[in-house]
């Protein structure tokens, strides 16, 4: 029964980070669609990074293609990510506009049981 919670959690973070076909100026209608915003509220998410892969090479992540980095694991390649940023501070459902900007980054998140669950940010690399 546990893992239908992971199965759950990874769902949302699917629906969250998770998009192949996205653009930057996408945000306002895949984050409606998705129907995004800040946990338990009907109040915008300040910001929201969707990454430009399948689903099945981010998940690849809690596996060989990352390494750990705290308690999260990092990729070990660059990956595309859409970063859309709220425009209208404040706002809340169904009126938040995002600015997006696009981003080559390695990024963190954490796993469970081997599953994305949560998206922790880009990491800056300096000496890679």
């Amino acid at each position: 029964m546990h893992s239908f919670i992971h199965t759950n959690r990874y769902r949302k973070f699917i629906a969250q980070h998770i998009n192949g076909g996205m653009s930057q100026t996408r945000c306002d209608a895949v984050i409606s669609q998705r129907g995004i915003s800040k946990t338990d509220s009907n109040d915008c998410k300040e910001t929201n990074t969707f990454i430009r892969a399948s689903t099945n090479l981010v998940k690849q992540i809690c596996g060989s293609a990352g390494e750990p980095y705290g308690q999260m694991r990092k990729s070990l390649q660059p990956f595309d990510v859409v970063v859309c940023t709220l425009r209208n501070q404040g706002a809340r459902h169904p009126h938040c506009q995002y600015r997006g900007t696009s981003r080559v980054r390695r990024i963190a998140i954490k796993c469970e049981q081997g599953f994305p669950v949560h998206y922790d940010g880009d990491v800056v690399v300096i000496n890679d």
